[in-house]
């Protein structure tokens, strides 16, 4: 089996471990006679750029917390195994355009992202942000006017029909739930294919479901594509949930309507990240915050370790990977 000549993995600590526990981190080291771990907890970019030369590898690992590459790549290095998802704050596509070899998760990770929207859904049709409030700090109790809703038999809208709104669908099975969706490459087929019916338009989509999610990738066609004419189409007592990307919705817009207190909202991803401490959004009843948790859940970050393990053993054996991310993929993911 052909072996690449050197392998760096620029991660931190933390995400060796969890994205490599053992014997995942074994099966990486056998590849090669020549493996080394960098430690980019707190490392510069300059730094790296030198640690990066000096090693010369021809495949590096790299996650969250490595800083971008440099313009003009080590002469050795063919292949970026990606751990996570979105490549695009270390690579450029002038990088892949000129051969480099990327792979990220793919879609080890997408059932977990549709198990947090999930949780978003239940959390807002059973008003638990109102109730934890309530019962945190003011004492409170259920009354004669307690309104909760149940997710059976809604009518939900999916914005983006990629692989994490392929798994919510399934998770979504149990409900009875009659499940429409709005993307570019939704068609009749979806509905044989998924059983989710294609939108005739954004607007329908908004307009004629209980609960909308948000998924779209956040491409220059989407960004700010959610405005304040479509979220007002959301009858109320509907949900709208986002974990996505916030850039694709009219933040502004949202909290305006948020405010009114007529629809509830699920937001896990925002323009700006963190979230400001002084964000309207903080402290309303009606609205569940989580700061950006649908990615995988700590024990679960070795199933992206174990698929990038996958990849590499493909690489190693010269066999085609499913993730390499093209420019066709690049241009289209956030």
């Amino acid at each position: 089996m052909p072996r690449p000549t050197s392998i760096l993995a620029a991660i931190t600590t933390q995400e060796l471990r969890e994205f490599l526990p053992d014997p995942l981190l074994g099966q990486v080291t056998a590849l090669t006679e020549n493996f080394s771990h960098l430690d980019t907890d707190g490392l510069a970019t300059a730094d790296f750029h030198r640690a990066l030369a000096a090693a010369n590898p021809e495949v590096l690992i790299a996650c969250w917390k490595t800083p971008a590459l440099p313009a003009q790549l080590p002469p050795n290095l063919r292949y970026v195994c990606y751990l996570a998802g979105s490549i695009k704050k270390i690579i450029t596509r002038d990088h892949i355009e000129h051969g480099l070899i990327v792979t990220n998760w793919g879609g080890s990770i997408s059932r977990i992202v549709a198990e947090w929207a999930l949780f978003h859904v239940l959390s807002c049709l059973r008003r638990a942000t109102h109730w934890t409030l309530e019962m945190h700090r003011e004492g409170g109790w259920k009354n004669g006017g307690t309104e909760t809703a149940s997710l059976f038999g809604r009518r939900i809208g999916l914005h983006g029909f990629g692989q994490v709104a392929r798994e919510l669908v399934a998770l979504l099975k149990p409900f009875g739930c009659e499940i429409s969706a709005f993307a570019p490459d939704v068609n009749q087929s979806t509905d044989t294919n998924y059983g989710v019916k294609p939108a005739a338009s954004l607007d329908a989509l908004f307009a004629e479901n209980d609960i909308i999610v948000e998924l779209a990738p956040l491409i220059p066609s989407t960004t700010g594509i959610i405005t304040e004419k479509l979220l007002r189409l959301i009858r109320p007592g509907g949900v709208f949930v986002n974990v996505g990307r916030g850039a694709v919705v009219d933040e502004a817009a949202l909290l305006r309507v948020a405010q009114e207190g007529k629809i509830m909202v699920g937001l896990d991803v925002f323009s700006i990240e963190p979230l400001p401490v002084d964000s309207g959004f903080r402290g309303l009843p009606n609205v569940t915050l989580t700061p950006h948790l649908a990615g995988p859940t700590t024990d679960r970050r070795r199933d992206a370790g174990s698929y990038a393990v996958q990849n590499l053993l493909a690489y190693a054996e010269d066999r085609a990977m499913p993730s390499t991310i093209t420019t066709r993929v690049f241009d289209t993911s956030t």
